[in-house]
């Protein structure tokens, strides 16, 4: 299939954790955990294999949890249409150091491809705007991932949701580990806490 020309989905994941440092990332169901694993599996990733729609409220937790450690979380539009709910409560909450990046396809990728409410012109931005998120964005331009990068690393004033405009190409899967224990206590070590 040719390139649409919309960003692509690996290079925006694969920019927004280049330059981490202390920054955890957390993947959403589907091409989101690919995508992060493609990037570099670390101990600073928590890959979330299924729970559609949950991997937004995972990070508030993190965040909460970890307020002095940035957090961003790789999410799909149609996991984040599932759990837009979630926007609301992260509002609520405003943790300073939580970002939510939500790779915009317009496609639910892994039922087949059907099209998305975003197809169709619902706005995850607006959402989480009207929910009382601060710093909500869109993004269609390099430029403009640039800009985020400098952002997701740091503590800031309140959390950020960007929707990032994706390409809806089909890309191999990079399986990064399914043990859910493994995971969990290589998280913790990363974050120095004790094992469970």
């Amino acid at each position: 299939m040719p390139h649409s020309g919309k960003l692509r989905r690996r290079e925006v994941v694969a920019r927004l954790v280049k330059d981490r440092g202390e920054l955890i990332a957390i993947s959403g169901l589907g091409s989101a955990t690919y995508d992060l694993a493609a990037a570099g599996d670390c101990e600073r990733n928590f890959y979330l294999w299924g729970a559609m729609g949950g991997a937004a409220m995972v990070g508030l937790g993190l965040a909460l949890a970890q307020p002095g450690t940035p957090i961003v979380v790789f999410t799909g539009d149609g996991e984040a249409l599932m759990g837009m709910g979630g926007f609301a409560t992260i509002a609520l909450a405003r943790p300073p150091n939580l970002t939510i990046c939500v790779l915009d396809n317009g496609l639910y990728g892994e039922t087949g491809g059907q099209p998305s409410h975003t197809a169709g012109g619902a706005s995850l931005a607006e959402i989480a705007r009207g929910c009382g998120i601060p710093d909500c964005r869109t993004i269609a331009t390099m430029a403009e991932v640039e800009e985020l990068a400098l952002k997701v690393g740091k503590i800031g004033a309140g959390a950020t949701v960007a929707v990032v405009s994706i390409d809806d190409e089909e890309l191999p899967r990079v399986l990064p580990s399914r043990d859910g224990v493994y995971l969990k206590t290589r998280i913790r070590s990363a974050l120095g806490l004790a094992p469970p």
